[in-house]
């Protein structure tokens, strides 16, 4: 079974192909080599003009082509609503032109999926711009990953808190696109770290491909037509008519 992963819901673009939950390649933009971890905040790419030639990259790599691709999996969200429009377009293009199936993942707990050496909760955050994170709690044994809360949006300080409300003393893990801006506030709860290193794991692609490939098992698969970004709360356009009204 061959899925390829995309993520355009950051600052980040990256692509991958899995078989049987083998990671056979990815690829991602800004470059961890430019970038020092591939997912810092100051990485900036058009996805608009990078995600194609990103895909066209894989496949020269993997000589494979789009008729020997079981499925996408796409992060759905939460993200930028730019990314994640022009994530959610290039796969539907694709995907209608050689009717291949597609599944939505959550950005969040695709980035919880990272991390392979802890046991414990995971707290996923990613920017929201304004001062604000997307956030998520995450609950990880082995391999396997439970969702503790819904994807939520606020301050750091509401994540915080969160984590407070549920950790009771458990180890928790800090992972995300801002993680390491708010190190200062995360080390000052009880059992907790950042993750500040990834380059040792694969891209958030390749974790979006492997929690793809579950529900491709199970032929849980998303309506194209009717799938759309999670955008945990109004765009900047539904809160400008809003106040017309």
């Amino acid at each position: 079974m061959r899925i390829i992963g995309i993520d355009t819901a950051t600052t980040t673009a990256s692509v991958a192909l899995i078989d049987d939950g083998l990671l056979i390649s990815e690829k991602v933009y800004p470059s961890r080599e430019s970038t020092g971890n591939g997912r810092g905040l100051n990485s900036k790419s058009n996805h608009a003009e990078i995600i194609i030639p990103l895909i066209d990259s894989l496949f020269e790599a993997t000589h494979i082509s789009l008729a020997d691709v079981t499925g996408f999996a796409l992060s759905i969200g939460p993200g930028s609503f730019t990314g994640l429009r022009i994530g959610l377009s290039t796969v539907k293009g694709l995907a209608y032109g050689w009717q291949i199936p597609v599944v939505g993942v959550s950005t969040l707990m695709a980035y919880a999926a990272l991390v392979s050496d802890h046991d414990g909760l995971v707290c996923s955050l990613i920017d929201a711009r304004k001062g604000e994170v997307y956030a998520a709690l995450f609950q990880k044994t082995d391999d396997v990953i439970k969702r503790v809360t819904d994807d939520t949006i606020g301050s750091v300080a509401n994540a915080m808190e969160m984590v407070r409300h549920f950790q009771n003393g458990a180890p928790c893990l800090f992972v995300g696109e801002v993680a390491n801006v708010y190190q200062d506030l995360v080390v000052a709860l009880p059992e907790t770290r950042v993750l500040r290193d990834t380059t040792r794991y694969s891209s958030v692609a390749a974790a979006i491909a492997r929690l793809g490939q579950d529900r491709f098992y199970s032929n849980d698969v998303d309506d194209l037509g009717s799938l759309t970004p999670v955008y945990v709360h109004p765009t900047e356009a539904e809160f400008k008519r809003r106040s017309v009204v």
